[in-house]
Order: structure tokens, then C-alpha cells, then sequence
């Protein structure tokens, strides 16, 4: 007969797990796991708070203490690269989110929704780049767009689409979330699948139909692939580089670079290795606050 150790009982070690002395018998195995975020992440983050503090130009690098960061607050260049940021963030939050959830919703029952699922999730197995070689034909002065506009009448833009401001940032939000869409649907439909149907059909029974089915029993069911989602959006709107590099190169006169595209210029494009890392630095403070605030504020309200 096989004996079963009660509850809370001590192991075969004669240590239970939650005791202190468990806890540092987990730290072996820990460790590899520590060391390679530590070499992976951590060095490297540490090297780069480092030459934010320096003017290093590739070759001599003098340590001058805060002032690339006193230089970021005075260049307009940054402000607008701040900007364009925010506008990416707001926007694929708003677009591929909703977008993903609303397709994910009302596709779940039709008939022959699998299909026109794939309409918007076919995009996603696109890289970046060749999502921007494709919205590249289009949105050019003499590209797709402008040429369907023209046969219908209408004025095309003289100038294309992506050499204003901020209509090429406008532009470029739009051809991500036609690529980032079918994520969302995918993530949201599994969430469906997950909901039990007593729920629903409760819920109906109580009178709950249309809208108000959708808003309060479905939607409250989604939150934690929800908030996945979100999460999943928040940070890949603030790190966002190739298709703005790839249709813009953040131009026109740096109007469409976002804190990402900034960076690689300033580091890569200049050579201004220490003004770069500073860039670097902003750009990861925005990403771990706002990762950190709005993990905190899910798990406060779950």
C-alpha cells in the first residue's frame, strides 16, 4: 500500500515547502534561470544607464553626468517623437482591440465567420517589414490609394500619404492595425470558447439581449484575455520601429519618429552613442511604468 503524507506534513527531506529552509532548497534551481535574465537584460540595461550618462560618439566617452538628459527636454525633435508615441499607443489600443474583440463577438455564431475571420487574421502571419513594403505601394503619391481615388472622382492626396504631418502617422497607426488585428481576434476567441454557455443563456433569460448581453455578460467574462491584450498592446505601441522606419524613416525632418525610431537614429544613423542610451533609458522607464501601473491597477480590481 502506498502511504499519503497528510497535509502541511513534513517531506522526505523533513522540510515542509513552505518553511524557510524549502525555500532556500528552490534557490539551485533558480539560478540558471536569474543568471541568464541577469546577462540577458539586466547587464545590458545597466551598461546603457551608464553611457546615457556620458557623450560617448564611438570613439571617446567622457562622463557629463544628466546633460543628454537636458538636452532631450530642449530638443523639439523629442517632444515630437514623444507625441507620436502617445498617438501609437492610444491607437492601437483603441483600433485592434476593439476591432479584435467586435470580429471575435460577431463571427463566433455566424455562419461562415471562420472565413471572414481569416480576412483579418491572415495579416498577422506577416513580419512587420512586409506589412510596410505592402502599405508602402499603397500610400505613395502615385501608389493604390491615390490611384483608386482618382478613378472614383475623388482628389488625391498631391503629396501621398506619408510625407505630412499628422497624417502619415494617422496612416501608419491604420496599416498596423490591419496587421495587428487578427492577434487580437484570435486571443478573444479563445476567451469566447471558454465562457460557459450557462452564462449566456442565463443571461438571456434575465432579459439581456444585444448590447446588453455583450457589455455586461460577455465582456466581464473576456477580462483576463483582455487584459493580455492590452498588455500585449501597451508594449508593442511604445517599441514600435519597423514600419515607421521602413515608409518614413521618421521623416519628414524627424515629423513621424516615435522614441524607438529616435533612438536607433541617434545611435546608429549619428553615431551619438550617449544621447542614444539616454533615449533608451526614457523609453524603458515609459514602458515598465506603464506595464507596472496598469498590471497593478487589474490586479486591484480582480
Amino acid at each position: 500500500m502506498t502511504s499519503v503524507r497528510p497535509k502541511g506534513a513534513p517531506s522526505s527531506t523533513g522540510r515542509r515547502p513552505g518553511t524557510l529552509g524549502g525555500r532556500l532548497q528552490a534557490i539551485p534551481f533558480l539560478l540558471p534561470a536569474v543568471a541568464l535574465v541577469g546577462v540577458m537584460l539586466l547587464v545590458p540595461f545597466a551598461a546603457t544607464v551608464y553611457q546615457s550618462f556620458t557623450n560617448d560618439d564611438g570613439f571617446t566617452a567622457d562622463f557629463i553626468g544628466v546633460d543628454n538628459f537636458f538636452r532631450l527636454a530642449s530638443d523639439p525633435l523629442f517632444g515630437q517623437s514623444l507625441l507620436n508615441t502617445v498617438m501609437w499607443t492610444v491607437g492601437t489600443l483603441v483600433l485592434p482591440v476593439g476591432i479584435g474583440l467586435l470580429v471575435a463577438v460577431f463571427t463566433s455564431q455566424m455562419k461562415g465567420g471562420k472565413w471572414l475571420r481569416l480576412a483579418f487574421v491572415l495579416p498577422y502571419a506577416l513580419s512587420g517589414a512586409a506589412t510596410a513594403v505592402i502599405w508602402g505601394f499603397i500610400l505613395r503619391s502615385d501608389g493604390a490609394l491615390n490611384q483608386a481615388i482618382a478613378f472614383f472622382g475623388g482628389s488625391p492626396a498631391a503629396s501621398g500619404w506619408l510625407l505630412e504631418w499628422p497624417t502619415n502617422t494617422i496612416v501608419m497607426i491604420l496599416a498596423n492595425t490591419w496587421q495587428a488585428t487578427g492577434v487580437a481576434v484570435i486571443l478573444f476567441l479563445v476567451g469566447l470558447q471558454a465562457i460557459p454557455s450557462e452564462t449566456v443563456e442565463a443571461g438571456a433569460l434575465d432579459g439581456a439581449t444585444g448590447y446588453r448581453l455583450f457589455w455586461h455578460i460577455i465582456v466581464p467574462q473576456l477580462r483576463p484575455v483582455t487584459v493580455v491584450v492590452i498588455g500585449m498592446s501597451i508594449a508593442n505601441s511604445l517599441r514600435v520601429f519597423d514600419m515607421i522606419w521602413l515608409l518614413t524613416k521618421g521623416g519628414p525632418g524627424g515629423s513621424s519618429e516615435t522614441l524607438a525610431v529616435t533612438m536607433y537614429r541617434q545611435t546608429f544613423i549619428i553615431s551619438d552613442y550617449g544621447y542614444g542610451a539616454a533615449v533608451a533609458v526614457v523609453l524603458a522607464i515609459i514602458v515598465v511604468g506603464a506595464s507596472w501601473a496598469y498590471l497593478r491597477q487589474q490586479l486591484k480590481e480582480s
